[in-house]
């Protein structure tokens, strides 16, 4: 399952507002926090004892700390790429590399005795990179990588070149983490931040739960940090429920009969999940097919003109046909198939391309042109899971 994370600035907020931060994003289980350890101004001494306290604050909230460094504040802190023990002693789970060492020295960083996770630039950081430091000694499991976050409007990353890139890193096994951005009002963030701190600039508008549907359902994502501070409580609250998955009940008839045609339990996961606007003339099956059944999924032979979930027909549920003026369904229109059409009654379908309406689907609903783009994330027999707008 994802892991959600959040985003303070010690340089811009108090320390009090930062630990209130930290306590209510772990009650929702939250599990990294992200921050920028080479903004802190000060004395070496200074900067290592408020770490020292943030530190200890995350971890009483049962949350990683991820700290974003250089060279030059390694040199600051008397710490070097041979030589990490002064993070160590303050309890630092992750250090993420603004500015990387050459191969040689970031091989003998990435194996520091301390357990301490070394995270590269997503963004940025190449496959060749990564193979170079594989093939250099680095251990397997020592490596992250985590994304920029962009401030500046229409600077974000391309969604193809992030894709891409997640890809890449995922073939070499390597945890990708990225930011999206809370609508919150008067949040804060690095260089003035006041329009969002997402990773991809087609995220930057969105609500928080369309854009962690999306990225869920676009996959090879690990950890999702909320990059501007701070997110509304209603944010922080929704946004774990959103990952939560249907777990399979292989006394489901539906799923026991798949079973038997060899489906395993992995068929069912992940779950994409997608809102809709009810209709208003939604009948109470309808609402308890579209919103309660499990699993829809097409089953991989789909056309060009439907997203298709054919399983619900076996429930054999009535479904009254119900009279829709439209010569056309426009794309984006979610159909039941009515008993016009008996043997299919009860299938949900989302209309990919104009449909004439021949009297045997009733319109139940319709995704906005967010819910539209997670759709097309879903492969062939992936399950979807529906939800009310």
């Amino acid at each position: 399952m994802l892991k959600l994370g959040i985003s303070v600035y010690p340089d811009i907020q108090s320390f009090d507002e930062i630990r209130n931060y930290i306590e209510l994003a772990g009650r929702y289980g939250f599990t990294r926090v992200f921050s920028s350890m080479w903004s802190v101004e000060g004395t070496k001494e200074e900067i290592l004892d408020y770490f020292r306290q943030f530190i200890q604050v995350s971890h009483e909230n049962h949350m990683e700390v991820d700290l974003d460094v250089n060279p030059d504040l390694f040199e600051k802190l008397g710490a070097s790429y041979d030589d990490v023990s002064v993070f160590a002693n303050l309890g630092v789970d992750i250090l993420r590399m603004d500015m990387a060492y050459d191969i040689e020295k970031s091989v003998i960083l990435i194996n520091n005795p301390y357990d301490i996770l070394i995270e590269f630039n997503a963004s940025v950081v190449s496959e060749k990179y990564i193979d170079a430091l594989r093939k250099a000694g680095a251990g397997d499991k020592r490596i992250l990588a985590c994304h920029n976050f962009y401030p500046q409007r229409y600077t974000g990353m391309k969604w193809k070149t992030y894709l891409d890139n997640n890809v890449a890193l995922k073939k070499d096994g390597v945890e990708v983490a990225a930011f999206i951005t809370s609508q919150n009002e008067n949040t804060c963030g690095v260089w003035d931040a006041v329009c969002g701190l997402p990773t991809v600039e087609r995220m930057r508008d969105l609500p928080l739960d369309v854009q962690i549907r999306t990225m869920m359902a676009a996959g090879n994502i690990d950890t999702l940090l909320i990059g501007n501070a701070c997110a509304s409580e209603e944010e922080v609250k929704q946004a774990p429920e959103i990952l939560k998955e249907i777990e399979v009940d292989e006394r489901n008839p539906v799923v026991a009969m798949m079973m038997k045609m060899g489906a395993g339990k992995e068929m069912f996961y992940p779950q994409k999940k997608i809102r809709v606007k009810l209709d208003e003339n939604i009948s109470d099956v309808e609402k308890e097919i579209l919103l309660g059944f499990f699993p829809h999924s097409d089953v991989g032979d789909s056309s060009e003109w439907i997203w298709r979930s054919r399983m619900p027909r076996f429930l054999r549920k009535q479904v009254p046909a119900r009279k829709d003026d439209c010569e056309y369904f426009e794309p984006g229109t979610v159909l039941m198939v009515n008993d016009n059409y008996s043997h299919y009654a009860g299938e949900v379908q989302i209309a990919l391309l104009p449909l004439v309406n021949d009297g045997t689907r009733n319109r139940i609903g319709v995704l906005s042109d967010e819910e539209m783009e997670i759709l097309k994330l879903v492969k062939d027999r992936e399950v979807v899971v529906f939800l009310k707008e």
